[in-house]
């Protein structure tokens, strides 16, 4: 009924799990931002955050100051977690990111404390990030 301890149960051969460690032990945080798609700028900017469906679009609303951008995505912190795989509106204060309306769906949610939440968005469509951002941001 029940399998041995020490069994994989027939999913991996013994030399495909080696590899599968090896994989795991490349993905550093140097690699990882290597292989982004996008190059990310650090830059603080408040971000809301709603529903991208019309119909729930007074239900929530939350505002966050983003930790990075790129044409890709962004990283943000808010007080209240969002959803991961929801789409959402995202607004940016136009005086500091002159970026319209975005429409992103949350990848990532993580608690960092009892207040705040990192949230991580992928955008539908590529933004054009103002040269102003580009000089006075920060690479990460």
């Amino acid at each position: 009924m029940f399998d041995e301890p020490s069994s994989t149960g027939g999913l991996f051969e013994e030399d495909d799990v080696f590899d599968l460690v090896q994989e795991l032990s490349a993905n550093t945080p140097e690699e990882l931002r290597r292989k982004r798609a996008h190059f990310r700028m650090a830059i603080r900017v408040e971000v809301t955050a709603q529903p991208g469906n019309a119909s729930d679009l007074d239900r929530f609303q939350v505002r966050g100051m983003t930790g990075d951008i790129s044409q890709g995505g962004l990283s943000a912190i808010f007080p209240r977690p969002v959803r991961v795989g929801d789409v959402y509106r995202l607004q940016f204060d136009r005086r500091r990111l002159d970026v319209p309306l975005t429409f992103a769906r949350c990848v990532r949610c993580r608690l960092i404390r009892e207040d705040a939440f990192e949230a991580g968005f992928a955008f539908f469509s590529e933004i054009c990030l103002p040269e102003n951002v580009t000089r006075e941001g920060e690479p990460v």
